[in-house]
């Protein structure tokens, strides 16, 4: 846990950052517009912060930028500090979507990786969030937990679909270095319950039933890990991977914004440091100038993350059809192998391929971006 003064020093940090965040568009040589139509203030916990602070936040970004009135803003919330005093500061910061980070409806498996709620404190959040107006709700879960079994993932499916939740998230368990559980099942121990963890066949089985079950209650899988019920889709995400500009705050927060005048380069993206005291000390941004042959590339592999997928003869009229024409023996060579299917000039990921998404992502990479160092929750312009 950090005290309280280390919270307050990180906040003032992010600020920091939104007031300047003309000056660091200009110094990079991106376009910025002050509009912005979605806020999204997560990438941890935010609900631990107290209210002068959440208000804080919200106030800097109103300072710098004009947030429509109809605008989409979300604050991710753990289950257990979703108090009335959290969700009246919540409301006076004009928040409307919240995500609760539940994970697993089954408290054995959220407590063995380190959640302190129970399914009883998140029935109680969310009748409290309707009870207040905030009825836009996400439910984020995991498949392939410890402890996890086709009996108590169907059970977490039915409580999503029982509780009425618009839109859902489900994301298959990562295992990397950057978790203790992770560096566990890396070395084949036993702690942290990685003994426990289902193999990834598995966890496969568990997502492609989540897709089945999601779909058949109306919440409609609409993107590789999101679904929604009619009109609730997460209008902020849909502008990653759409390619709409966007500018984030924070440790390791990522921006991409239009590249100004009519150059080689159709776009930057830029990253603060992924390390807390790099970012605390000011650390150069990390940036990649996005060719237009980088931005086909990423139409592609980001467009193919929505089940509505690709329209071909759209992305020839945006970037022109020669330059589409380069990556159509990849899109052959992925619906021969069942990896894509096509209707019309429409592609989209099988349901084979999305389990294998970031194999057929790869194929699409051909232009290799040189990184350079220079001198950031997130926004979303219009």
């Amino acid at each position: 846990m950090f005290s309280k003064s280390a919270y307050e020093n990180y906040l003032t940090r992010v600020i920091e950052d939104v007031n300047q965040s003309r000056s660091v568009a200009s110094e990079l040589g991106c376009a910025n517009d002050e509009k912005v139509d979605t806020i999204y203030l997560g990438g941890g916990t935010p609900s631990i912060l107290d209210s002068a602070q959440l208000l804080r936040i919200f106030n800097a970004v109103r300072e710098q930028f004009v947030v429509d009135r109809d605008a989409e803003i979300t604050v991710e919330c753990a289950p257990g500090t979703v108090t009335p005093a959290l969700i009246e500061t919540l409301l006076r910061c004009g928040v409307n979507r919240v995500s609760l980070g539940v994970q697993s409806f089954v408290d054995q498996e959220a407590q063995s990786v380190g959640r302190l709620h129970t399914r009883s404190v998140v029935l109680e959040e969310i009748s409290r969030l309707r009870a207040a107006g905030l009825t836009n709700i996400n439910i984020d879960l995991i498949a392939g937990l410890p402890h996890q079994t086709a009996e108590s993932w169907t059970f977490s499916l039915a409580e999503t679909i029982a509780l009425g939740a618009p839109h859902a998230s489900v994301y298959m368990l990562e295992v990397d270095d950057d978790s203790r559980l992770g560096r566990e099942l890396i070395a084949g121990g036993t702690r942290y319950h990685a003994h426990f963890v289902p193999d990834d066949e598995a966890t496969a089985d568990f997502y492609v039933q989540a897709c089945e079950t999601l779909n058949a209650a109306g919440i409609a899988q609409y993107e590789i890990s999101n679904f929604a019920r009619a009109g609730t889709e997460s209008r902020h995400n849909l502008k990653y991977w759409t390619r709409q500009p966007y500018f984030g705050f924070g440790v390791d927060a990522h921006s991409m914004l239009p590249a100004k005048g009519d150059g080689p380069a159709a776009a930057v993206r830029f990253s603060a440091s992924d390390s807390l005291d790099g970012y605390m000390n000011r650390s150069a941004h990390t940036v990649n100038t996005v060719s237009r042959q980088a931005a086909i590339e990423e139409s592609f592999f980001l467009g193919l993350r929505l089940n509505r997928g690709v329209d071909l003869e759209r992305l020839g009229e945006e970037f022109m059809d020669e330059a589409i024409a380069e990556l159509e023996p990849v899109v052959a060579d992925c619906l021969r192998e069942g990896l894509l299917e096509r209707e019309n000039s429409r592609i989209s990921l099988t349901k084979r391929g999305r389990l294998l998404s970031n194999e057929v992502f790869e194929r699409f990479l051909m232009d290799k971006k040189e990184e350079v160092k220079v001198g950031t929750g997130s926004v979303n312009p219009r």
